[in-house]
């Protein structure tokens, strides 16, 4: 069955030009792994601009086959001339998919199942699937955006004012970035623009130097933009005083006559990124479709705009503020978008204004009272200063006359437009006529670009969204939920990151982890937050802005600055001045706090920060939104294992005997491995305590099962055992009251196999043991000529019969023996269909003549880890006791 959107691809069958397949089991973390390799193979074919859609589609389809078939899924991925189609085939080609026009409505969106065919239908080119007798094909086809072909042609002659506006001496960077991404050639221009000598740049990377955009889905990453043959785009250099320098550059890949291939950055400033911008290329021009001269009115928005016009949201605005500016001969120019309940607008465009302090920057669509306080009608303010305040966002720039407009899309308020002039009485009506039929022009073609930007930021959230849970997911340790929580956020929503914790709602919010893009940063920025008050925690859900961080940065920037003049306190600081200035500058711009909420409860605070004079924008910070609820959960899903575990293991450490005594004459050891991930107490346990003077008691024993219910038993028994003998029971009697006390526990008792003897070390440097093994492994006993026997008869296991008849047998141990006492877990090791058994453990204590007790468990041991490869299922206890052949004194 294939969708609607399917035409017959019999007509033109695409040209295939690479392809990449793999085959991922029916495992929950093949679905990531599937993801990463459909990402990978995209990037490495340089399709970066559907690798979000792709990986989106894959990620559900991939899910639909290895966890609610349960079947293996294999990935196939075709490059086309015109884009790329992704084939997801599993064995289970008996389900069903959704009909359209059958009655059936689709599966609701929000469904964990059955929404991959509705991706599909919803951001795919052409989808279809394709049946045989052992599987079923799922196939998407991305196509790639119109990138229209043509060669370049000459721009037409422009008069002087309409040609774009750069320095009077312009100045353009070249670099050249070896193999390696590493600096091989900076000139002159570069050190001008950046303050960087090249010996100081050439041999480093040059992302030490560039600060890339990291919205997530809008863009390319620079290590791949310099493997591009060619690459065009916005980005920022630092320059050596810490600041970063917005660029325009121009890369081409070349090679040299080796063949060794190397990239050649051209860098201009941004404002002046005409002098490398290539048009965007047309299709040649159609002569007999052509009015002829003088006939037909010209397109407004070309008019206004010019032509070709920027493809991209960003340079259609930048073009659109050069232009206003222009027209009505101002200082200064810029353009804000409206949020999508019109309440605020965001910079997202200025000319002739600090843009790096601006942009992004909110203010609100209703200001004040009057038709000047709304940004919803035209406004001329003939000066500033007689209404202070009246533009925020021209404060302190020197501007004293300005202009706005709002762009309207069918009677909604899409953004507003204004231009400034340094001087007085600058600007009429006539001007804000003039410039409202300029907006007009262009509002609907800035909200086309808005909303495609808002549909690539869409997906790119969504599928940074789905990777986020998965990291979440794959982990309940606390401290490394906190380092990916931090390292999700830094650099793709914010410059630097801090994570608050709150034990509970008596405590303080405690100060608990800190990341910066820029390592050699995080100790300056922990140390400044450590002193500033944390954010209240308040359950409040979204962002709100937290001042702190900056007013302490910028307060310690100023006692610094006047201590290097000698102006302020002559106590020596705890940092260097340098340290502290770019503190300030890297915590400098805007920072906000969204609460960490689970469970109704506010566990910690997420903060996010910008570096000097930057904000955020509104959809990083609802991204940024969407992440913290999923972080708080998995956040505390980590402390309440982290408490249970706590919990659990210091009961299971209380049933643990406390320190072994030491006996008189014979060498103890034990050794216990407890089965389960967690445990530190199962099923086995063993015991070695005084009884009365020159008398000891040891046990060691095995509780049917593992884990928790079967440790509890084992507390109950190695209680027992120590009381009962301390009255003087002898070994019958005190296994026969032990079996009375497991059965009175009905339903959760447990049958247990029990050793249980009586040491009494002898003067003439030999042991008398008394033992009663109970359903037990039997000990063995190791003769000093290397025989090995054992030391013991079996009788009935306790916890099944009321009654039972258990009688001791008396063992001697003369100097150099060894007796042996272990649990099932050791003779029933398994590799396979081969067991280790009782003839297994005799071959290995037969190899320990002459060995100390410690040396006895510790080769027991060994051998049951070497016998196979896989973690050992069952609980372990190894009790071995030697008479040394020299008696040891008290």
């Amino acid at each position: 069955m294939v969708g609607e959107q399917i035409t017959d691809t019999r007509m033109r069958r695409p040209v295939i030009t690479a392809r990449a397949a793999a085959t991922f089991e029916p495992v929950g973390r093949s679905v990531a792994t599937a993801r990463a390799f459909v990402r990978d193979t995209l990037q490495g074919w340089g399709y970066g601009d559907i690798v979000d859609d792709a990986v989106v589609l894959t990620s559900e389809l991939v899910t639909n086959a290895v966890v609610h078939a349960g079947t293996a899924a294999d990935v196939l991925c075709l490059r086309t001339d015109g884009g790329v189609r992704i084939e997801v085939a599993d064995r289970y080609p008996e389900r069903e998919i959704p009909l359209q026009n059958t009655g059936r409505a689709f599966a609701h969106p929000d469904r964990e199942g059955g929404r991959g065919l509705l991706l599909c239908g919803a951001l795919a080119s052409r989808w279809g699937v394709e049946y045989t007798a052992s599987q079923k094909h799922v196939w998407f086809q991305l196509d790639l955006p119109e990138r229209p072909a043509g060669t370049r042609s000459a721009g037409p002659a422009l008069p002087v004012d309409a040609l774009p506006v750069a320095d009077s001496r312009a100045r353009v960077a070249v670099v050249q970035i070896d193999r390696g991404g590493c600096i091989s050639f900076w000139n002159e221009d570069a050190r001008d623009l950046f303050a960087y000598d090249p010996e100081q740049v050439v041999g480093k990377p040059l992302t030490d130097f560039a600060a890339w955009p990291h919205t997530p889905g809008t863009g390319t990453g620079i290590a791949e933009a310099l493997l591009l043959s060619r690459w065009e785009g916005s980005y920022g250099i630092r320059g050596a005083d810490g600041r970063v320098v917005p660029v325009y550059a121009s890369h081409l890949r070349v090679r040299d006559a080796d063949g060794e291939p190397y990239t050649v950055c051209l860098l201009v400033r941004d404002h002046e990124r005409a002098i490398l911008q290539s048009p965007l290329r047309t299709p040649a021009p159609d002569t007999a479709a052509q009015p002829p001269e003088g006939r037909g009115p010209a397109d407004p928005f070309e008019v206004f705009i010019g032509s070709p016009a920027p493809d991209d949201l960003d340079g259609l605005l930048q073009r659109t503020v050069e232009r206003a500016r222009d027209m009505l001969d101002g200082d200064a120019a810029y353009l804000l978008l409206a949020t999508d309940d019109e309440t605020e607008l965001e910079v997202r465009a200025s000319t002739g204004l600090p843009s790096a302090r601006q942009r992004f920057a909110r203010v609100p669509v209703e200001a004040g009272s009057g038709r000047y306080g709304s940004a919803r009608m035209p406004a001329v303010h003939e000066d500033l200063t007689a209404v202070p305040g009246a533009v925020p966002l021209l404060s302190g720039t020197g501007m004293r006359s300005v202009v706005t407009v709002p762009l309207k899309v069918e009677g909604r308020l899409t953004g507003s437009l204004g231009v400034a002039a340094e001087a007085p009485g600058r600007y009429t009506n006539e001007e804000a006529l003039r410039l409202q039929f300029a907006a007009d022009r262009i509002a609907l073609a800035v909200e086309r670009a808005r909303l495609t930007e808002l549909e690539r930021l869409r997906r790119g959230s969504l599928s940074f969204l789905v990777e986020a849970s998965d990291l979440l997911a794959g982990t309940l340790d606390r401290d490394q939920t906190l380092a990916l929580m931090a390292q999700m956020t830094v650099p793709t929503l914010a410059t630097w990151c801090a994570v608050y914790t709150v034990a509970d709602q008596a405590s303080e919010p405690e100060l608990s982890y800190v990341l910066h893009e820029d390592e050699d940063r995080i100790d300056g920025l922990k140390s400044l937050l450590m002193k500033v008050d944390p954010p209240e925690p308040v359950p409040t859900p979204g962002a709100r802005l937290w001042n702190a961080p900056t007013d302490a940065a910028h307060d310690a920037a100023l006692r610094t600055s006047l201590r290097s003049l000698g102006l302020g306190n002559s106590a020596r600081p705890s940092t260097g001045p340098g340290a502290t200035l770019a503190t300030a500058s890297a915590v400098g711009g805007e920072t906000v706090v969204l609460p960490l909420v689970a469970r109704n409860r506010v566990i910690g605070m997420l903060t996010l920060g910008k570096p000097s004079e930057e904000h955020f924008r509104q959809e990083i910070l609802e991204l940024a939104e969407d992440l913290s609820r999923r972080a708080a959960l998995a956040l505390d899903n980590a402390r309440l294992y982290s408490e249970r575990t706590a919990i659990s293991q210091s009961l299971q450490r209380s049933l643990l005997p406390p320190e072994l005594p030491e006996v008189p004459g014979v060498e103890v050891e034990v050794i216990y491995r407890a089965a389960g991930e967690g445990n530190e107490v199962g099923g086995d346990f063993y015991d070695l305590f005084p009884i009365r003077d020159g008398a000891y008691g040891f046990a060691i024993g095995d509780v049917c099962g593992t884990g928790p219910e079967a440790a509890a038993v084992t507390g109950l028994a190695r209680h027992a055992l120590r009381l009962l003998a301390r009255e003087g029971f002898g070994g019958p009697a005190v296994l026969e009251r032990l079996n009375a006390a497991i059965l009175d526990e009905g339903a959760r008792s447990r049958f247990l196999t029990l050793l249980y003897g009586e040491l009494w070390p002898q003067r003439d440097g030999s042991a008398v043991l008394k033992v009663v093994c109970a359903g037990h492994p039997l000990p063995l006993r190791l003769r000093q000529d290397g025989t090995v026997e054992p030391a013991a008869e079996p009788q009935p296991l306790l916890g099944v019969m009321d009654d039972l008849e258990l009688y001791e047998q008396t063992v001697t141990l003369d100097p150099g023996d060894v007796l042996l006492c272990v649990t099932d877990g050791v003779t029933e090791r398994r590799e396979g269909t081969r067991m280790l058994g009782d003839d297994g453990l005799t071959d290995v204590l037969t190899t320990c003549t002459g060995l100390t007790a410690g040396a006895v468990a510790a080769r027991i041991l060994r051998a049951v880890e070497r016998f196979a490869a896989e973690p050992a299922s069952d609980d372990m206890a190894i009790l071995a006791m030697r008479v040394p052949e020299v008696p040891l004194t008290a």
